[in-house]
Parts: C-alpha cells; sequence; structure tokens
C-alpha cells in the first residue's frame, strides 16, 4: 500500500460555517440582547469556588441598524495564558456572528494555503468561530454576573 504525501485540500463547510455563526448569534444575543437598542458592555464572570478565573467582557464598538461590532475579551485570566481579544461583527438580519478580527489580524479568508507567511492554519476563520461558540457557551453555562443587578 502506497502512503501519499499529497494532503488533501482543505474544503470550506459552508453550511457548517454558518450554522457556527448562526449559533454564536443566539448565544451572543442572550448575553447582550440590548446591543441593538443602546450601545452596551456587560462583564461576565468565571469563577471556580471563591477563585475568579476569568472575566468575559463584551462591550459594543459600534451599531448601526443592520449590524453592530463587539468586543470580546478575557480579563482576569491566568498569568501564564495568553487573554483572547476577539472583534465579531454581528449581522440581525441574516442572524449570524462571525469573527473579523483576532489580535492583529483581520478579514479572515475562508481557505489559507499551508504554509503562509502569517501561519494560519488552512480553516482559520472556522477555528476562530468555533473557539467564539466554545468560549460563549462555557460563560452562559458556568458564568455569573459581576456587577449587582439595579
Amino acid at each position: 500500500m502506497a502512503v501519499s504525501l499529497l494532503r488533501e485540500r482543505y474544503r470550506v463547510d459552508l453550511i457548517d460555517l454558518q450554522s457556527t455563526c448562526e449559533a454564536n448569534y443566539a448565544r451572543l444575543m442572550r448575553l447582550l440582547p440590548d446591543m441593538r437598542d443602546m450601545p452596551t458592555a456587560r462583564r461576565v464572570g468565571v469563577s471556580q469556588g471563591e477563585r475568579l478565573l476569568g472575566v468575559l467582557a463584551l462591550e459594543v464598538l459600534e451599531a448601526c441598524p443592520y449590524t453592530t461590532t463587539l468586543q470580546v475579551r478575557q480579563e482576569h485570566g491566568l498569568p501564564w495564558l495568553p487573554a483572547p481579544r476577539l472583534e465579531v461583527r454581528v449581522y440581525h438580519d441574516a442572524r449570524m456572528a462571525e469573527v473579523v478580527c483576532a489580535e492583529r489580524a483581520r478579514r479572515f479568508r475562508s481557505r489559507y494555503a499551508y504554509p503562509n507567511a502569517a501561519m494560519h492554519q488552512p480553516d482559520e476563520k472556522t477555528q476562530l468561530n468555533l473557539f467564539l461558540g466554545e468560549w460563549l457557551s462555557y460563560c452562559l453555562a458556568c458564568g455569573h454576573e459581576l456587577e449587582p443587578v439595579v
């Protein structure tokens, strides 16, 4: 049996990417339901017993009639772990949310040749949106409000 040295080229699963973005929209609307009406921010804490592990900070950067741009970042994380910072575009008419910026990288392609100068993974866009979904899901399941409810 001959071993092929050529890797199969990555193909974007558009249906899977769209369902991830739709699920991220639903999660963000649970966390920040008034993002369309009034620019706002929210901080959700994640703790283990009395120890604060981190804070999910959501902040509206730009609110337009059909889209909202959010900054999603980690505060008070673990000192040895880099804190993620994402910019997310929320499309209210399509009911989808996608990562448009991570750290200093912007406007991700749906597919990258590998290797590449920026060392992006072939499915970088998909991985970032899946990461956002897992992060938001964890905060919805295990997070708590930091500011007192008025």
